[in-house]
């Protein structure tokens, strides 16, 4: 199975690859398949699984008494991740991520992908939202850095414990992420390229971006980590709007500039459908443009967009 690195290498024109997020618990793996088949005739290069860490929940009891409770809502993405590569030769690109899972669960996580031959992997830091509450923090990682570091022990055949083995044929590539206009909680651009800077220089193959909705913020982006000496691939990551709501809760969650262009034009809907119709006629002008530009792939977040990515995708592929 290619690498991810050497898909974008490799392509003669800008690569397409999207993101699948796990359905809810209950349901079977029949609805991944029913995202990818829509899909799949654009000759997706890769595909990525998010991961999400079960959450905290009030539970009340038949006595009326109420307790936290940790629920898993989704299965987690190493089976999925599997069960994508065996039934479409894609290479998939399991999410593994630091808040909500301990050091010792991401090692179980990376001897299974290992042993099921799925050697890509997407390095995130995650969020602390509805994490579960009785986790010891100290037993997860504070940053993608240092989960960063875990893969790359366990890649020179290292355990958590310190403790040596054998049998790594196919270290793991990975990517991570960076942000074009900036991590929410980074004091400045200057300190979030300081760490980009520190990802690629340990190891990162690529890095893909937050979602943004203005290229020229993209464009200023990769200038920028060009002359700070990052040569690695800059993957855009974009998304259409689907929803009215997406004009303010976008920039609430990703800390994604909405250009006025876009915001007046979603203002003007009234219905969602009519937003789904902007979000498209837009994210088909962004893709064109950077294609223009020559970027090398460009990853579609899919969440709830499936349709309109596909609509996208027939445009410019």
């Amino acid at each position: 199975m290619k690498r991810v690195i050497e898909h974008i290498n490799e392509s003669k024109k800008t690569a397409f690859s999207f993101e699948i997020l796990p359905p809810l618990k209950g349901n079977s793996i029949k609805r991944i398949y029913n995202i990818i088949d829509k899909l799949i005739e654009f000759d997706p290069k890769y595909i990525n699984i998010t991961s999400h860490h079960s959450e905290s929940m009030d539970k009340t009891a038949p006595d009326g008494t109420v307790r936290r409770v940790n629920i898993r809502q989704r299965p987690g993405s190493v089976a999925i991740a599997s069960a994508i590569q065996n039934k479409y030769g894609v290479t998939a690109v399991p999410y593994i991520i630091c808040k909500g899972f301990t050091k010792e669960e991401t090692e179980y996580a990376l001897i299974d992908l290992n042993f099921l031959g799925v050697h890509d992997l997407l390095l995130l830091r995650g969020d602390e939202k509805n994490m579960p509450g009785n986790i010891d923090k100290s037993l997860c990682h504070a940053y993608a850095t240092d989960l960063q570091e875990q893969v790359n022990g366990f890649n020179k055949g290292i355990a958590l414990d310190g403790s040596s083995f054998e049998g790594i044929e196919t270290p793991f590539s990975y990517g991570m992420a960076c942000y074009p206009e900036k991590h929410e909680e980074a004091p400045n651009m200057e300190s979030d390229i300081f760490y980009a800077k520190e990802k690629v220089k340990n190891g990162a193959d690529y890095l893909v971006t937050q979602m943004f909705f203005d290229n020229s913020k993209y464009y200023a982006f990769v200038d920028r980590v060009r002359a700070e000496g990052i040569t690695v691939p800059v993957i855009p990551g974009v998304k259409p709007v689907v929803f009215m709501n997406q004009l303010t809760v976008l920039p609430k969650i990703f800390r994604s500039e909405i250009p006025e262009a876009l915001a007046h034009a979603l203002r003007t809907c009234k219905t969602d459908d009519e937003a789904g119709e902007v979000g498209i006629e837009w994210c088909i002008r962004q893709c064109k443009d950077l294609i223009a530009h020559g970027v090398p792939s460009i990853h579609f977040y899919t969440l709830m967009a499936t349709d309109s990515v596909r609509r996208i995708a027939k445009e410019i592929y």
